[in-house]
């Protein structure tokens, strides 16, 4: 990271900002064309999990390139100013980067959907054998991940 003073190393308060966010962008590579797509999201460190269609554009990317990165952000506050060049944000973002597994066993898959769950709601949730057929579970090995405040 370019600018130190504006980084966040801290574990605790870089999984806050993860708890906090609502969306995660998934950034693909589909033969040197980027794909990047918003995503529900669960996190337990080290992984990332993604759900979606069994069929699809994303995976097809995945099935080919397993490589990923990907981007939380907060936006706080828009810091205007006289002079545009001067107007900035007040935000926090985490950038990070990984490997994508497209699960196939049923008890990884549940693991995943309730780890995304438990990212939205309180509640527990039992999930049928053709929900399981009909969705596509994604693990995200993270193996790298930077943070950052501005503002």
């Amino acid at each position: 990271m370019r600018r130190k003073e504006k980084q966040i190393t801290d574990q605790d308060q870089i999984e806050g900002i993860i708890k906090q966010a609502k969306v995660c962008r998934l950034g693909l590579s589909d033969n040197g064309q980027p794909y990047v797509v918003p995503l529900h999201f669960g996190y337990d460190s080290p992984f990332l999990y993604f759900h979606g269609s069994d069929k699809g554009r994303k995976l097809d990317i995945l099935a080919a390139n397993d490589r990923v990165c990907f981007e939380f952000d907060d936006l706080e506050k828009i810091k205007k100013h006289a002079s545009a060049c001067n107007w900035g944000a007040f935000y926090t973002s985490i950038i990070g980067e990984g490997t994508a597994r497209i699960l196939v066993d049923p008890e990884e898959k549940i693991n995943g959907l309730n780890c995304i769950m438990a990212q939205y709601s309180s509640r527990t949730f039992e999930f049928g054998t053709q929900d399981l057929a009909e969705t596509a579970v994604i693990e995200v090995k993270i193996s790298s991940m930077t943070a950052k405040r501005s503002g």
